[in-house]
């Protein structure tokens, strides 16, 4: 074997062991693999809403039910939930002034129906967000009535990376 193809050999060699070699992934205190945290940043912020949407869209035509559209005090109504849930550091559906969705979205001046809210506190995209609301009756429930015909939706992300998902819908 001749000094150049030694090299290439070795450089191969080492190349193809690295590859295993990484960071391992996180752990928490019980050594389960620790949730890796999902950034926002705005190119993705703008892209968000529409993968929602058409995700949402997309199970809800499968059901034969009609597709929502976005509405501006919906989705005020949603961000003003997203940011108080992380204020308040827990996820439910009261306000911390002791506030409904129903009374919610009235304040933002939604003249439709009140239909539904979903909630949720992770470090999850918006799509497994999506995906962990349909496993649950209540939830999927929730996004494929067909009384809804309009969405809101928005989240906060909090410095930690943990962030509160809010989707609200009207009728």
């Amino acid at each position: 074997m001749n000094r150049r193809t030694a090299l290439v050999a070795g450089s191969a060699t080492l190349l193809v062991a690295s590859c295993g070699m990484g960071s391992a992934p996180p752990v928490d205190a019980s050594g389960t693999a620790a949730p890796r945290v999902y950034r926002i940043n705005k190119a993705e912020a703008d892209k968000i809403p529409f993968r929602l949407l058409d995700s949402v869209n997309a199970l809800r035509s499968a059901k034969g039910v009609q597709p929502l559209a976005f509405n501006a005090a919906l989705n005020a109504a949603a961000l003003t939930h997203s940011r108080d849930m992380a204020v308040q550091n827990r996820p439910w559906h009261f306000g911390s002034d002791g506030s409904s969705p129903l009374l919610r979205v009235q304040r933002v001046g939604y003249t439709g129906q009140f239909v539904g809210e979903t909630i949720s506190e992770t470090y999850q995209t918006e799509l497994e967000t999506l995906s962990a609301w349909m496993a649950e009756a209540d939830t999927r429930d929730v996004i494929l009535t067909p009384a809804a015909r309009e969405i809101g939706f928005a989240w906060f992300q909090e410095q930690s990376g943990k962030i509160w998902w809010t989707l609200v819908l009207g009728g």
